[in-house]
């Protein structure tokens, strides 16, 4: 899968993003869109890194995993660096 192909991935991990982690992304859904993609190119590359599998399609189940936790992982992290990781009560 090339480039585009991660980017349009990313934008719907984002949303998924959006869904699973509705306080903890600050910035609204251009945000949570925007790390999304960041997160679905930075997972994609780190599997081909490790699994060596240039071969990733979009439809493959591979690639969305990759995507989601990727999406997650920089969602959290973004939500770690601007202190919106706590829950108000």
């Amino acid at each position: 899968m090339g480039f585009f192909g991660w980017i349009i991935l990313g934008l719907i991990v984002g949303a998924i993003v959006k869904a699973v982690m509705p306080g903890r992304v600050g910035g609204g859904w251009i945000t949570s869109l925007v790390l999304g993609v960041v997160g679905a190119v930075v997972g994609g590359w780190i599997g081909d890194l490790l699994f060596n599998s240039g071969s990733m399609r979009f439809w493959s189940l591979g690639s969305w995993i990759l995507a989601i936790v990727g999406g997650l992982v920089v969602a959290g992290v973004y939500g770690a660096i601007t202190g919106r990781n706590k829950t108000s009560a």
